[in-house]
Parts: structure tokens; C-alpha cells; sequence
């Protein structure tokens, strides 16, 4: 055990140890007495002391001691009680220590960081029980994680461990802590303190890496940026749960999947180290067994399974799930199989003492297990589980089905398209159809010996069978249970046909693209000529749409579901395709067809790994990407012909994605001398062309007709390369690339790929915007993730967000990620360059709704950041002209503050697709259910940009007049802009002064006009008296709702408070002047216009809606106030307002 660092001053004090090893840094001693010397004098004697000294207990045997070459001080840092168990010590020492410690200079820093090593990983052992074990220290390092890192207390610490953080060659020994959204670090060694946070979605890369200086380590990449963590204690265990954590963040905020109430990551504020772990497994279990999303992993028990065709017992594991019973072997034998729990009708114990259970099936089948160590609890669950287990009655496979299928109104072609159109003759000798007969009879063998259906064994063998070409009457049954559809559809009985009634005569995005592509699919096969083939797979495509409108439909579908029908039935061919886009191939079937693009990145680390030659010479492997996509996407079937492609086909359904990647290493590898040959790519591109029309399937019984030959079929100068060879070849080169392998790479690079997609993205908006304002490129990257972050910072601690929806990959670059209200008023309060306390909610409202150019209660980042521009980089009067608009009435006029620029990405940025949104009447935006994908008014579309190319620059005199209420909330926002200044004193005198002069000119001019109209005499009605004290500028927060919802109200009354300075005031006649401040608008002391208590009232008082100022007017008066100009005009530390808002971003969210 590790012992917690105590000073030694006497490392063989009176000869009681014995050096057994030792290094520069550690020595491991053994205690005389104990092992090879115990027998003698000296070893008699040790023990006699020992057991003197110490009456409780004795001491340990083994030590292990540290020290430095320059100190004879040594410190005891573990203990054991045999060798084995110190030698553990030592050698997790030598792997994870010594080779850091020669990066240190002094003595005393190494000892400091061995120290708080040891320390740390006796704080490890401690919690390593886990939570449930010691509450109360989980308690404390949540108060910790909390307080070091300023998080609310949504945010929920999932665990923590003890680790070593490399900054560059110097490590820092501390605590790692994994929370829902974050990774954080926090190190205190020596005065010096580290501290970083990390969220999950910002994370590109995750993985195990060593090298010279580091054992083992786990690298994170943040935003470019590489950082190591090592001397974990659990380090597997850390790299998992990371893993998990960074995963559970991609699919929360870019696949948007949500989870039923009863899934251990239902609810994010609840996240548990156990929780990530079941979801894990429960994943692994599905993805192994083919198996529906609907089950989990209840219970596995390992035991032995009699394989009666090999008559052995083979080792593994049996695995319990709500609906099946499943079995997969651990001895190398590569054996599982599958049994649902209806076809069980009875457990029994036939022999307690070898605690075996003998599982009995319908159809006299029965399979024995043994050596289970609860076999009673297993019996039990089965026995349990089996009457609860419902008892599919759908999938039957019967030659003679009706054409209609029951409950259907829609026909539905219950047989492949293969038999209709090319029937079996079983009188046929063909010497292709006998060995095709010979291959049937192989199967028919194997299915009497391992089984048929889903309780088939599936062994070696069955993959041999596989690689050899399944016969053509079989392929359909052996694609459904391979893949597993076969218990999607038996868990779905009639699903497809409610499908079918639902979405028929619908109309969508997606059912024009279907009808477009219809009869691109396999247009040379005659089942695809006729109105059957057709019409059967627009049905399959439809219902598969309906069924998933995330993915609806896209490109390589129809192909691959064109095949699918050839072989398989209609309903069984619907299942197919959900196998292979839900489970399969997972996220291949979308806009940005990222599922696609991991693999692609998981076939580069394969050619690096098994064709280094090819490396070696080509130095950017991304072209065998982009030549090899359509490979994965359509399962070679783009680029071979059908006859050769189903071969495929059956490789894939049984080993999943390894078999394509598998097949792709070998195609590169039987061309490899003639790409070392090739100079560029269109080169590379020639060969692989020629030697895909040369690939063949010699035994294929297709007829002449239905074959698809390629140009240089008859060209007899070019070797032929049969499929079935290159298949084979494939598996003997390649074969030994494990399946949990590829996955382990699929989840690695998954994270790279979505990262580098979203750095695509920026680079795309940044060269939009920044032609239009005057940020620096730095700067612009900084707001723009403060922009994207703000998106994310809302949605992190909410179960189901609706601003999630406010991010959309499918639409253009500029609109995929946008801010509601509240979002941007976080923002925006957070990058304002002024300090506006009074009414800052109201500010930032108004500045939304000015920046929301189209109204859809959404800001994309460059209305945002056109508007920041002005605030910080344009002139006075620019923005003062931002401020006037913020003020006028919606609806008052259309004003936009975008540049004369324009406001659309380029073309290449546009997609078929625009956003569609509704304005309720409760103010929400909802948007389309398609949104994304909803057609697009093109002629309304180009007549909008147009508009925009053409833009001039406004003019100052386009601009509406303001009018009283207002110009009283323009006021208002002066006052608060000012406040906390170093001149506020005499910026509130400039603004009083401003105010009082307009309002004397505006009542000059309604009075002349007044005497120009009158034409008889009238009389002056009474007014009534002013109060005595003189009126300020409104000072309420509340009066904002006034400004921004009342409009010109002549009539309504208001108190002295609310209105602009009475008639007193502003009269030609009175003597105001600015005086000694007053109560202002912020709370300080702020100027008002002081004006005499006996000043009657002028007859216009009572018609102070009236009055109404234009932006000109408002300009001239503030440029000849220095004090104003020189504020507006004043530098705008730029640097420094950014680093504030990227400190503070999460702590607005946290007092929000």
C-alpha cells in the first residue's frame, strides 16, 4: 500500500533492511527476517524486536523508500506485505515516475512533486470505492470543484481523480475533475497555480498516447491547443469516462437526441460516473448483438456453453437482456448466438454440483450451460423473463403470402424482386447454376448442424460461408438475421403498413427528391424498368422519411435500398435500410454526412497502420477520403457491378463497417505498385476506375440481362479479378482487425471530425464578415466563439433546451448558429462598452430587435457582430444614430444597420434549404418542422438579394423623427451610458443643455406655426399651475415599457415623473439654465433645468405628445457639446472588453 511520505534519516538503521533494488530516485528494501535470510541468527533476532517494539502489529516487510542523489534524507512512500504486492508498487513507479523526475532541476522539487504524487494517490485508493462508500468525501470535492471553479451548482462533478498536468516539459501534480459539461484541472505546487476549464463540445481530439518522457498519458485538444494528463492511477478507467462525457456532449448539442424518462442520461443535471457506465455497456450489447434500441443489459454471468457440433464446452458469457438470451464465446472460437425468449419454454437444473442450467427451445432444441457461478438466480431471471416476453406473431416465412399484405389498404410486394423478375429454375444445368446448387447445399448442412433463424450458432465456419458467396435464394434470410432486422420487424408486427397509411399522399422536400431519383436507381436492372420495382421502393423511401425526418431521405439511399428489394421483401427491406442508417452505419445519412467522414478518417489510420509504403509516398492521404467515400457510402455498389457488389453486401451485414474497410485496404493493396507509379491524383483515379472494371463474379447466375458489364467486360488484354478472390484476400490480410477496435476509432475521430466541420464553418462566417467591419482577425475569432459558446453556455444546464434548436447544420454558414433574445441579451450586456445599470435589460431588448434584420426573433453572428462594430469602432455619429434607432417605435420604419455589403454568404455558402419560422401570438418563434429543408421561394429569394447588393448607404435624412416618449428614453439611455465616467458631471450638464435647447427650438417653431394658421381670434384656456420644484428627466427603469410600447399618446395624463419638462421649461420666454445637480437618472447626482416657479403655462402645455424631433436636429445640438463628442470618439478598448466577457460568460449564466 502506498504510505503517506514520512522522513527515513537512516535507511539501514542497525542493519535491519536489505536492499533488494534500487535507482537514482526509489529503493526497495526488504526487512531482515522475512524471505530468503529468515531461517538465520540475525533473522531470529529481527523478528524478536520487531514483535518487542511493536505489541499491536508487525512490521511490513517490503518498503519502498524515495530519494534525491544530493540528500540524505529518505522518505517512506509504500509498503507490502510479499514481494509480488511491492513489486506492483515498483513497477508502477518505474513506468510513471522515474522518467519524470529527470525534467526537474533541484532535489527539493523533486521530492515536492513525489510528495503530492503519493499523496494523491492515496486520496485515489481512498475514494476508489466509489461515492456510495464515502459520501461525505465526494460531498467535499464537490464544495472544492464548486468554489475553484466558479460553476453553478447545476453543473454536476461526475468524479475526480488525482493526475499530473504537463505543462511543457515541467509536470503539475493535482486534480482532475469531470463534470456533465466540463473538464477542469486545478494545480498548487510550489506557489504556482494552475487552473484550466475545458467544456466538453470544444474538444477535437481524446486519446492515449505515450512517449519517451511520458509511460502513458491521455491527450486532450482544445481549440488547437494539446494537453497531457498523466500518472493516473486508473488511467483506463479516466480515458472511458472522458470518452463517455465528451460523446454524451455530442450528442446532447449537435445530434440533438434526447432520451425517455427512465435512461440513465435523461436528465444532465443528474449525470453518474454508473449512469455513463451502463449506457456504455447497454451500447456495446446492442452494437455486438445486432439487437432493437429498446434493449438493455440486465444481467451476464460467466459459464461454459456445450456446442454440440464440436463437442466441447466453450467459454463465455452469457448476456440477459428484457427480451433475449445471448451468448458470445471468450476462447478465440469466435461462436455466439441469439435466443429470443419466447422460443424458450422451460429451464431446468440437472445438475447442481456442476451448477448447470439446461435452457429447452421449441422445435426440441435445447442449450447447456455450466459452471455458472448463480446459476439459481439465472434459472430464476430466464423463468422470469419468459413469461413476460411476448410472443411475436409476424415474421413467418412463408413462399406463399398473399400480394396484399392484411391491414393494408396499399399493395405490398411480399417478394423479392429477384424471384419476380429472374425466378430460380431448378432444371437449369448451367455449370454457374450447380456450383450455385452447391453452395445452397453447403448452407443446408450448416443450417442442420448449427441451427436455423435466430437461435442459429454463428461460428468460423458461417464466416467462411460468408466470404464464399451466399446463394441467391438465401441472401435475403441471411441479410435480415445478420444485421438484426429481423428482431426489429418481430418487435414491430404491422409497423410498416401504420407507416405506409400514415404518410400516404403526403407532400414534402423529401418525397420530391425521392420522385427525382427513382429511376436513377439501378436503372439497368428490369425490376427498376417496371411500375413494380418503382413503386416499391418510393414506398420503403417514403416510409422510411416519415419514419425518420431527421435523416428523411438522402442521396446513395435509393441505391443501396434498390438492392435491398432485389433480395428481400418489402417490409424486410425497410427494416434493412433502418438497420444500416440507424444502427449500422450510424450518422452516414445526413446533410453532412458525418458518420461517412469518421469512417473515412478511421481508413486513414488504417493505410498509415497496414500500407506504410503507400505513406511513405504519398504525403497527404486525404485524396484516398475523397476517391473512397462513395465506397462507404453505397458499400462499393457506386463502383462495382451489382453481381459483385451483393458479394459485398453479404460481408457487410455480417462484420458490419470492418468489412468495408477491410475490402478498401486490400483494393489499395492489390493496386499498390501502379499508384507508387502515379504523379497526381487524377492518375491514382484512372487506376483504381480500371481495376473496379475488371472485378467479376465468375460464379454469379444472373443472366446476361440483369448483369451490368462493364466497358472492358470483352477486353481479354486486362486480368480479370474475381470478387470472391478479393474478398478472401481481404479477410486473410486484414482480418485481424478487431471489430471493438474500429469502433474505439470511430469514437476517437468522431470528435475530430465535428470539430473540424465547425472550423470550416467559422472560416466560412469569419471571411463573410469581416470585409464588413473593423475587427481585427484575432478579435473576430474571439467573438465569434464567445458568440457560438453563448449558444452552448445556455443549453448546458436545461434537460431538453429549445435553443438547441436554434443551431442547424443544413442551413447557410452565416444562420447555422443564431441567439434568441435571451441569449443575446447575455451576450450583449457582457460586450457593451458601457456601463449601463439603470435600464441595461431594456438596452439590450431594443438592440435585438434593431440587429434582428428579417424578424424572426433570431440574431445570426453577423447582425451581431455589425452592430458591436459600431459601438466600438464607428464614429459619433454613427452611433448616435445606433442609439436614435433604438428608440423609434417598431414599425416606424424599417432600419438597418447592416452595411451596404452584402448580407448573404457567396453562393457556394447556399444550400437548397432556408429557415421558416412563425411568430405566435405569445411572442414565441416556432419554426417549421422541416426546417432546413422547406422549399424556398427562389424568385422571392433572388429579388431579397438583389435588394441587398443594391443597398446604399442610409442617409440621416431617411431617418423618422422621435417623439416624446421617445425622446425621453433616448435621455434616459444617455444619463445611463455616462454613468460611472470620468466626466459624468459634465456629460449630464451637456445633455441637460441639449434637452433644454431642443425642446425651446421645437416650441419656438410650433408657436410660429401656430400664429400662421390662426385665423380668428381664440381664447387662451386656463391652465392649471406647475409645481414648484423643477422637473427632471424620467428616472424610473419602468418608464422603458413606456418608451418601447406606448407610442404618441397626446392625451393620456402623466405624472411629473414620467413626462418631458412641463411648458414652464421650455417656453422662448423663461430663464432656464443648467443648476446644481439633483437626483439623476442613475441614482447619482445628475443636472436638471432649473427654470422660475411663477412662469405661466403656455396653452400648448396640454399637447406635450405634439412635439418631436429628427435626428438632425439631435446631432447638431450634441456636436456642440466637446465633452460628448470627445466620449463617443474615445478608443474602445477592444482586447480587454473581449478577455472580460470570456471570463464571465459562465458566471452571467450562473447568476442568471
Amino acid at each position: 500500500m502506498w504510505l503517506r511520505p514520512e522522513e527515513v534519516l537512516l535507511k539501514n538503521a542497525l542493519k535491519l533492511w536489505v536492499t533488494e533494488k534500487s535507482n537514482d530516485y526509489f529503493v526497495l528494501q526488504r526487512r531482515r527476517g522475512y524471505g530468503e535470510d529468515s531461517g538465520g541468527l540475525t533473522g531470529l533476532l529481527v523478528g524478536t524486536l520487531d514483535t518487542v517494539l511493536d505489541s499491536t502489529a508487525k512490521v511490513a516487510p517490503f518498503r519502498i523508500l524515495h530519494q534525491t542523489p544530493d540528500s540524505q534524507v529518505y522518505w517512506s512512500v509504500a509498503c507490502g506485505a510479499s514481494l509480488e504486492e511491492i513489486s506492483q508498487h515498483w513497477d508502477w513507479l518505474q513506468q510513471n515516475i522515474i522518467r519524470t523526475l529527470s525534467v526537474f532541476d533541484s532535489g527539493e522539487d523533486i521530492t515536492s512533486f513525489v510528495q503530492g504524487k503519493i499523496r494523491g494517490l492515496i486520496a485515489e485508493e481512498g475514494k476508489s470505492a466509489g461515492d456510495e462508500e464515502d459520501p461525505e468525501r465526494f460531498r467535499e470535492a464537490v464544495l472544492r470543484f464548486e468554489r475553484l471553479f466558479g460553476l453553478p451548482q447545476r453543473e454536476k462533478l461526475v468524479t475526480y481523480f488525482s493526475c499530473s498536468y504537463w505543462r511543457g516539459r515541467v509536470p503539475n501534480q493535482g486534480w482532475i475533475y469531470l463534470s456533465t459539461n466540463f473538464l477542469c484541472f486545478y494545480s498548487y505546487m510550489l506557489g504556482n497555480e494552475v487552473k484550466l476549464m475545458y467544456p466538453w463540445d470544444e474538444v477535437s481530439r481524446l486519446e492515449r498516447t505515450s512517449s519517451v518522457l511520458l509511460a502513458e498519458s491521455i491527450r486532450v485538444c482544445v481549440r488547437g491547443e494539446d494537453h497531457y494528463f498523466s500518472m493516473l492511477l486508473r488511467l483506463q478507467q479516466t480515458y472511458l469516462i472522458m470518452q463517455q462525457l465528451a460523446e454524451y456532449a455530442i450528442v446532447r448539442f449537435f445530434d440533438k437526441e434526447t432520451f425517455n424518462a427512465e435512461h440513465p442520461l435523461a436528465n444532465p443535471l443528474h449525470i453518474m460516473q454508473k449512469a455513463l457506465e451502463i449506457h456504455a455497456r447497454n451500447q456495446s450489447f446492442r452494437s455486438f448483438f445486432r439487437l432493437p434500441q429498446e434493449e438493455n443489459l440486465c444481467e451476464v454471468h460467466e459459464s461454459f456453453l456445450w456446442v454440440p457440433f464440436s463437442h466441447v464446452n466453450t467459454l463465455g458469457k452469457i448476456c440477459v437482456s428484457e427480451n433475449y438470451l445471448c451468448f458470445a464465446s471468450q476462447d478465440g472460437s469466435q461462436c455466439h448466438l441469439i435466443i429470443p425468449l419466447w422460443e424458450v419454454f422451460s429451464v431446468e437444473l440437472p445438475d447442481r454440483g456442476s451448477r448447470a442450467l439446461t435452457v429447452c427451445l421449441r422445435g426440441k432444441r435445447a442449450l447447456r450451460f455450466s459452471e455458472v457461478r448463480d446459476f439459481e438466480r439465472l434459472a430464476a431471471t430466464i423463468r422470469r423473463k419468459c413469461g413476460t416476453a411476448g410472443s411475436p406473431q409476424h415474421y413467418i416465412s412463408n413462399p406463399d403470402e398473399e400480394g396484399v399484405m392484411v391491414g393494408q389498404s396499399q399493395a405490398v410486394s411480399t417478394e423479392a424482386l429477384m424471384n419476380v423478375f429472374h425466378p430460380h429454375d431448378a432444371e437449369n444445368l448451367d455449370p454457374k447454376m450447380l456450383k450455385e446448387r452447391m453452395k445452397e447445399q453447403s448452407w443446408q448442412i450448416h443450417f442442420a448442424e448449427y441451427g436455423r433463424g435466430s437461435g442459429m450458432f454463428c461460428t468460423k465456419k458461417t464466416r467462411d460461408l460468408i466470404v464464399r458467396g451466399v446463394p441467391e435464394t438465401l441472401r435475403g434470410e441471411l441479410w435480415m438475421l445478420f444485421s438484426g432486422a429481423v428482431h426489429d420487424m418481430t418487435s414491430h408486427p404491422g409497423y410498416y403498413g401504420r407507416l405506409l397509411e400514415e404518410c400516404m399522399g403526403s407532400s414534402s422536400l423529401a418525397c420530391d427528391e425521392i420522385e427525382r431519383d427513382l429511376h436513377r436507381s439501378l436503372p439497368e436492372h428490369p425490376a427498376f424498368q417496371s411500375d413494380t420495382g418503382i413503386s416499391a421502393l418510393r414506398r420503403v423511401l417514403t416510409a422510411y422519411a416519415h419514419r425518420n425526418p431527421k435523416i428523411g431521405y438522402c442521396q446513395a439511399m435509393n441505391i443501396l435500398t434498390s438492392v435491398l428489394l432485389l433480395y428481400a421483401k418489402e417490409e424486410e427491406a425497410f427494416w434493412l435500410l433502418v438497420a444500416v442508417c440507424e444502427r449500422m452505419l450510424p450518422d452516414y445519412f445526413n446533410r453532412r454526412i458525418i458518420g461517412a467522414l469518421v469512417d473515412q478518417a478511421v481508413f486513414e489510420e488504417l493505410i498509415r497502420e497496414h500500407l506504410t509504403q503507400l505513406t511513405e509516398h504519398m504525403t497527404d492521404l486525404s485524396f484516398f477520403s475523397s476517391v473512397s467515400l462513395s465506397w462507404f457510402l453505397t458499400l462499393f455498389i457506386s463502383v462495382l457491378p451489382i453481381e459483385s457488389a451483393v458479394n459485398v453486401v453479404d460481408c457487410f451485414f455480417y462484420d458490419g463497417i470492418k468489412a468495408i474497410l477491410q475490402l478498401g485496404l486490400a483494393v489499395l493493396d492489390y493496386n499498390m505498385d501502379n499508384l507508387l507509379c502515379c504523379h497526381d491524383d487524377a492518375e491514382a483515379v484512372t487506376v483504381l476506375n480500371r481495376f473496379f472494371d475488371s472485378v467479376t463474379n465468375k460464379d454469379s447466375p444472373l443472366p446476361a440481362t440483369v448483369q451490368q458489364a462493364s466497358a472492358t467486360a470483352n477486353d481479354k488484354s486486362i486480368q480479370k479479378v474475381d470478387i470472391s478472390d478479393l474478398i478472401k484476400e481481404s479477410y486473410e490480410k486484414y482480418g485481424n482487425i478487431r471489430t471493438e477496435e474500429v469502433e474505439n476509432m470511430r469514437k476517437r475521430n468522431k470528435l475530430y471530425v465535428i470539430q473540424t466541420l465547425e472550423d470550416t464553418t467559422k472560416q466560412n462566417v469569419l471571411r463573410v464578415v469581416a470585409q464588413d467591419v473593423k475587427f481585427s482577425a484575432a478579435q473576430l475569432d474571439e467573438l465569434y466563439m464567445l458568440f457560438k459558446r453563448q449558444h452552448f453556455v445556455s443549453c448546458y444546464w436545461s434537460v431538453c433546451s429549445p435553443a438547441l434548436q436554434n443551431h442547424d447544420p443544413s442551413l447557410p454558414y452565416l444562420d447555422q448558429y443564431q441567439l434568441d433574445q435571451s441569449q443575446f441579451s447575455s451576450l450583449f450586456n457582457l460586450l457593451q462598452p458601457w456601463t449601463t445599470h439603470t435600464h441595461v435589460r431594456s438596452l439590450a431588448r431594443s438592440a435585438f430587435r434593431l440587429l434582428d434584420a428579417n424578424g424572426d426573433g433570431l440574431v445570426n453572428f453577423k447582425e451581431f457582430i455589425c452592430g458591436l462594430d459600431i459601438l466600438y469602432n464607428r464614429s459619433f455619429t454613427e452611433k448616435l444614430k445606433f442609439l436614435f434607432k433604438l428608440h423609434i417605435q417598431p414599425g416606424t420604419q424599417e432600419c438597418k444597420i447592416l452595411p451596404s455589403s452584402r448580407f448573404f454568404p457567396p453562393a457556394e455558402d447556399h444550400s437548397f434549404s432556408t429557415r421558416l419560422s412563425d411568430s405566435a401570438e405569445d411572442g414565441v418563434i416556432r419554426k417549421c418542422p422541416e426546417r432546413g429543408r422547406a422549399k424556398v421561394d427562389l424568385q422571392e429569394y433572388l429579388k431579397q438579394w438583389q435588394e441587398d447588393l443594391q443597398r446604399r448607404e442610409e442617409n440621416i435624412k431617411d431617418l423618422p423623427r422621435i417623439n416624446q416618449v421617445q425622446f425621453i428614453g433616448l435621455t434616459k439611455t444617455l444619463y445611463g451610458v455616462f454613468h460611472g465616467t470620468e466626466e459624468e458631471e459634465s456629460l449630464y450638464r451637456a445633455v441637460a443643455r441639449v434637452t433644454s435647447l431642443l425642446l425651446r427650438m421645437e416650441e419656438v417653431g410650433r408657436k410660429l406655426q401656430e400664429s400662421s394658421l390662426q385665423k380668428t381670434p381664440q381664447t387662451t384656456p386656463t391652465s392649471t399651475p406647475q409645481p414648484e420644484t423643477s422637473p427632471t428627466l424620467p428616472t424610473s427603469p419602468e418608464n422603458e415599457t413606456l418608451a418601447e410600447g406606448k407610442g404618441d399618446q397626446p392625451e393620456s395624463p402623466a405624472s411629473p415623473q414620467e413626462t418631458a419638462p412641463s411648458h414652464s421649461d421650455i417656453t422662448p420666454t423663461s430663464t432656464s439654465r443648467p443648476s446644481t445637480p439633483t437626483s439623476s437618472p442613475t441614482g447619482t447626482s445628475s443636472p436638471v433645468l432649473d427654470t422660475p416657479t411663477d412662469t405661466p403655462s403656455s396653452p400648448s402645455a396640454v399637447r406635450d405628445g405634439d412635439w418631436s424631433f429628427s435626428f438632425e436636429q439631435i446631432l447638431a445640438s450634441l456636436l456642440n457639446e466637446p465633452s460628448v463628442v470627445r466620449f463617443f470618439e474615445r478608443a474602445v478598448d477592444t482586447d480587454s472588453l473581449i478577455a472580460h466577457a470570456c471570463k464571465n460568460q459562465l458566471k452571467v449564466a450562473h447568476f442568471k
